[in-house]
C-alpha cells in the first residue's frame, strides 16, 4: 500500500471513537485533528502519542513515544505502520436510555406487585481518550451511541431498579405517585452512575429520568386501580353516613322538648311571623352547635369550612387541628427554608421548591438532616440507609438490624465526616461513596 500523505477524520458526527482505515504512515504524513477531537497513535496494541486539535507532521519530534518503540531515524524520511484513532470529546447530550422490560416492584401502600418501566436521557463527554480507547473500545472499528448503551444497559437498569424501589419503600409512596420525585431520582441516579463511567474515561454531564409508568393492561395494575376505586367509594359512603347522622341529630333535637336545639327548630319554623323571632334564633344557636359537635360523627372545619370525615383529628384540606370537645384553629405550617405558609397536603414549597419534611409529632416543616424539631423538641427518627429500619439509639455507629455502618469516616485520617460531604474537612481527601 502507498504511504498516506494526509490523515483526517471521515467518521459520522455521532461517533465517539473512529479508527482511520489505513496503517501505512510516514514521518512526512500530515495528521489533521479537528476542534473538540483528539487523535491517539497505537503501535503493537499500546496507546502511545496523543495529538490535540491542529495540523501535525508525524516527524520524530511530534511522536517521541512511537519513536522509542520503532527507533525512527532523526531528520530522515521513513515509513512506519501505526493505528490512528480519533476520539470526539464534544458533549453528547441526547443519549436515550430505558428499561427494555418492566421491573417488578411491590407497591408499599397496597402490597401489590406491579410492573414499572422507566425512560430518560443523559449526556456524556470523553475526558480521557487513552483510557476510553484501552478500557472500552478495544478492537472495535468504531464506538457510537448504540455501543455505549449496549455496554452500560445493565448498569442503568440495575441503578433504576434500586433507586425506584428505595424511594417507594423508604418514602412509603405508591408506584402511582413516583413521578412526583423525578428530579430527586435523576440526581440520585447520576451520583451512583457517575463513578462507574469515570473508570472508562467518560464524564457524565447530566442524567434525567423523564418518565416512570405502569402498563395499563397489566392484571396487577387493574387490581391496584380497583383497590383505589374501592377506597374512594368507601370515602363517599362515609361522607353520606355523616350527612345522615347530622340530619338525624337535627330532627331529634327539634322533637325533644327539653333539648337546647328545640327552640332553634321552632324559631326556624315560625321565622316569618316577626322580627322578634330572630332573637330567639340567636339565643339558641350556641346550644345547637354544642349538640352537633358532640353528637355528629364528623363536622365542619372552623378554618376552611370543609367537611371533615368521622374520627379525624385534623382537617384533610387545610390541616386545622380538631379536638374532641370542639375544633380549634390549627397552627400555621411554615417552610423551613423561606417561611412560606404550607398545609399538610403540600409536597413541595410553592415558593422555593423545598420538599415538605414534616415533624412526626407536630407536623412542622423540618430542615434536611435535622435531628430534632425546633418547634416541639421531638426527636426525628434516624433511618438505616441500607435496610430502612428506624435506629433508636442516636449515637449508633452500626445498624442493629443489618449491621450496615452508619457513620462515615475519612479513609486517610479516620475523621468522622458528614454523609453528604465529598471531601474530608480535616485532610482534604476526596471521599468515595460508601466510605
Amino acid at each position: 500500500m502507498a504511504i498516506v500523505e494526509v490523515v483526517k477524520y471521515n467518521g459520522k458526527p455521532d461517533v465517539f471513537a473512529w479508527k482511520y482505515p489505513s496503517e501505512e504512515l510516514g514521518t512526512w504524513t500530515q495528521l489533521i485533528v479537528n476542534e473538540s477531537q483528539e487523535a491517539v497513535l497505537f503501535k503493537g496494541g499500546k496507546a502511545l502519542d496523543v495529538f490535540t486539535s491542529g495540523r501535525h507532521t508525524l516527524d520524530t519530534a511530534n511522536i517521541p513515544l512511537l519513536n522509542k518503540v520503532v527507533n525512527l531515524p532523526f531528520g530522515g524520511r521513513s515509513p512506519f505502520t501505526a493505528e490512528v484513532w480519533y476520539v470526539n470529546r464534544v458533549n453528547s447530550l441526547d443519549v436515550k436510555w430505558g428499561t427494555a422490560t418492566p421491573i417488578q416492584l411491590q407497591d408499599p401502600k397496597y402490597g401489590v406487585f406491579v410492573p414499572v418501566r422507566s425512560f430518560g436521557q443523559f449526556g456524556v463527554r470523553i475526558d480521557d481518550a487513552k483510557k476510553f480507547l484501552v478500557k472500552l473500545v478495544g478492537t472495535l472499528p468504531q464506538f457510537d451511541k448504540s455501543s455505549l448503551l449496549r455496554y452500560f444497559r445493565g448498569l442503568f437498569i440495575t441503578k433504576a431498579k434500586d433507586t425506584i424501589s428505595s424511594y417507594l419503600i423508604h418514602k412509603e409512596i405508591s408506584a402511582l405517585e413516583i413521578n412526583a420525585y423525578l428530579d430527586e431520582l435523576s440526581a440520585y441516579m447520576k451520583e451512583r452512575i457517575e463513578p462507574v463511567m469515570a473508570e472508562y474515561g467518560i464524564t457524565l454531564v447530566n442524567f434525567y429520568v423523564n418518565d416512570i409508568n405502569i402498563p395499563e393492561d397489566d392484571p396487577a395494575v387493574r387490581k391496584l386501580k380497583a383497590a383505589l376505586a374501592k377506597r374512594a367509594e368507601m370515602d363517599i359512603i362515609g361522607y353520606n353516613y355523616q350527612q345522615e347522622r347530622s340530619f338525624d341529630t337535627l330532627e331529634g333535637a327539634a322533637t325533644n322538648q327539653g333539648s337546647a336545639a328545640s327552640g332553634l327548630m321552632g324559631a326556624g319554623l315560625g321565622l316569618g311571623m316577626g322580627v322578634a323571632a330572630g332573637g330567639a334564633v340567636g339565643g339558641q344557636f350556641g346550644g345547637m352547635a354544642n349538640v352537633l359537635d358532640t353528637a355528629a360523627p364528623g363536622g365542619e372545619c372552623p378554618q376552611c369550612h370543609a367537611r371533615v370525615p368521622a374520627g379525624k383529628k385534623f382537617c384533610p384540606d387545610c390541616g386545622c387541628s380538631l379536638t374532641k370537645g370542639g375544633p380549634e384553629k390549627g397552627e400555621e405550617i411554615s417552610c423551613a427554608s423561606c417561611g412560606t405558609a404550607l398545609t399538610q397536603k403540600t409536597k413541595f414549597c410553592p415558593e422555593c421548591g423545598k420538599k415538605y419534611n414534616p415533624c412526626p409529632n407536630c407536623g412542622a416543616d423540618l430542615p434536611e438532616g435535622a435531628g430534632a424539631c425546633a418547634k416541639c423538641g421531638a426527636d426525628v427518627p434516624t433511618l438505616c440507609p441500607s435496610c430502612g429500619k428506624t435506629i433508636a439509639e442516636k449515637k449508633a455507629k452500626f445498624c442493629p438490624e443489618c449491621g450496615a455502618r452508619l457513620q462515615r469516616t475519612c479513609p486517610k485520617c479516620g475523621k468522622e465526616v458528614d454523609g453528604k460531604q465529598k471531601f474530608c474537612p480535616e485532610c482534604g481527601e476526596k471521599l468515595k461513596e460508601g466510605e
